[in-house]
C-alpha cells in the first residue's frame, strides 16, 4: 500500500518505566528452577503512578521534541493498546489534551492486541497521505496483563513508543510502503469480565505469529521488489527472544540486521509497544540512507509490514529526546514479588 502523498516519520519518542522484575524472582516464587530456560532476564513494570495514558504522554512529548512542531498542528491522536485504564473512556483524548493538541483533533483508541500500535501507524500514514491532515500522532503503549503463575508473567511488560507522521520533506525517515495481512486465528484472547488473557496454545506459533509475519513480509517485499539483503535493519514483534529470531532467519534476515531493535531480552514484551519500541531503538542508531524493515504481529490475528528509508534530518533530531538505551539503563530492580504485585495492580481488593 502506498499513499497519494509521500509521508514520513517527523518525530519519534520512546518510554519505558523504571521498575524491572527479574525473571528468576518470578520463577522462585512459583517453585520453578531458574536454570537458564527462562525466556527473558527481567521485564519492565509500571510504577504506582503510571499507566498506559501517562506513559503515552511521555512518549508523545519525546516525539514532539524531535519533530519540533507545535502540537496544535497535529490533527489526529491515536493510541493503540490492550491495557486501557478506563473500560469506557478513550486514552487518546487525555493524551491529546496533555500535549496541547486539542480541540481541533481526531482522537481514538485502537485495538488489535499487540499490533494495535502499528494499526495506529497505518491509520496515521493514511490520514496524512490522503491530505486530510498535515501531521498525525500514532502511539503503541501497554502495561501488559498476565495471570500470576502463568507463563506470560515472565514476559508481559510495560512501555512503548510514539510516532508523528507528516510531510516527507520534513521527515526523519520516509515511509516507502506498507502491507497488512489479517486472518481470524484465535491464538490469544480475553473475554469480557476476565482479568487476564488466555492462550490458544496450539495456534500461537506456526499458524499465528510465524504465518502472519511471514505473509505480511513476503507480500511487502514482492510489492516493492525487494529482498532482505536490501535492508540495513529489521524489526519484528517480540513476544519472546526466540520468535523474532526464528522468523527473521526463515525470511533471510541476519542477526546483525535485527540485533539493534531486539529489546525484549532486557524489558520483556511490551505488547502494542513491542515492534514500535524496537523501531525507536533502530532509529537511535540508523544513518542517512539506511533502509529499515518493520513487521508487527497482533493476536487474533494479523501483521503490518513497513519499509522505511532514513534521511539526513534524523541525526540532528536524535539527541533532542531520550533514546531507548537511556530508558533501559535507568532500571530500578525489584527484589520482592509482593512489591511487583502491588505495582502491577494484581492485588485486587474489590
Amino acid at each position: 500500500m502506498k499513499t497519494l502523498k509521500e509521508v514520513g516519520i517527523v518525530g519519534y519518542g520512546a518510554y519505558v518505566p523504571r521498575p524491572r522484575m527479574p525473571a528468576e524472582v518470578i520463577a522462585a516464587t512459583w517453585g520453578v528452577a531458574g536454570n537458564g530456560s527462562l525466556p527473558v532476564r527481567q521485564k519492565s513494570a509500571p510504577s504506582l503512578d503510571e499507566d498506559t495514558v501517562t506513559m503515552s504522554i511521555e512518549a508523545a512529548r519525546n516525539a514532539l521534541d524531535r519533530a519540533q512542531i507545535s502540537p496544535q498542528k497535529i490533527r489526529a491522536v491515536w493510541v493503540g493498546t490492550e491495557s486501557k485504564p478506563y473500560a469506557v473512556k478513550p486514552c487518546a483524548t487525555i493524551v491529546a489534551e496533555a500535549i496541547g493538541a486539542t480541540p481541533a483533533v481526531s482522537a481514538a483508541d485502537m485495538e488489535f492486541a499487540c499490533k494495535a500500535g502499528s494499526e495506529a501507524m497505518q491509520t496515521a500514514i493514511a490520514f496524512v497521505g490522503s491530505g486530510m491532515a498535515e501531521y498525525a500522532l500514532a502511539i503503541g503503549m501497554d502495561a501488559a496483563q498476565s495471570k500470576p503463575g502463568d507463563a506470560l508473567e515472565y514476559t508481559a511488560a510495560a512501555g512503548g513508543a510514539a510516532y508523528i507522521f507528516g510531510p516527507a520533506e520534513n521527515s526523519l525517515a520516509l515511509v516507502e510502503a506498507s502491507h497488512s495481512h489479517v486472518t481470524d486465528t484465535p491464538d490469544f484472547f480475553r473475554r469480557q469480565h476476565m482479568h487476564y488473557p488466555e492462550h490458544g496454545h496450539r495456534f500461537t506459533g506456526l499458524p499465528a505469529y510465524l504465518a502472519h509475519t511471514e505473509g505480511a513480509t513476503r507480500a511487502l517485499m514482492d510489492a516493492i521488489d525487494a529482498q532482505p539483503s536490501d535492508f540495513d535493519w529489521a524489526v519484528f514483534h517480540q513476544p519472546n527472544p526466540k520468535f523474532p529470531r526464528r522468523v527473521a532467519h526463515a525470511l533471510g534476515f541476519t542477526d546483525e540486521q535485527i540485533a539493534p531493535g531486539l529489546v525484549v531480552d532486557s524489558i520483556g514484551n511490551t505488547y502494542a509497544g513491542s515492534s514500535l519500541l524496537g523501531l525507536a531503538a533502530v532509529l537511535d542508531v540508523a544513518k542517512k540512507g539506511d533502509r529499515i524493515f518493520l513487521c508487527s504481529y497482533g493476536s487474533g490475528a494479523g501483521s503490518d509490514a513497513f519499509s522505511l528509508v532514513v534521511n539526513g534530518r534524523l541525526a540532528a533530531a536524535r539527541d533532542t529526546a531520550p533514546m531507548v538505551s537511556d530508558y533501559l539503563d535507568r532500571a530500578y530492580v525489584l527484589d520482592d514479588y509482593g512489591q511487583y504485585l502491588r505495582l502491577s495492580r494484581k492485588i485486587r481488593l474489590i
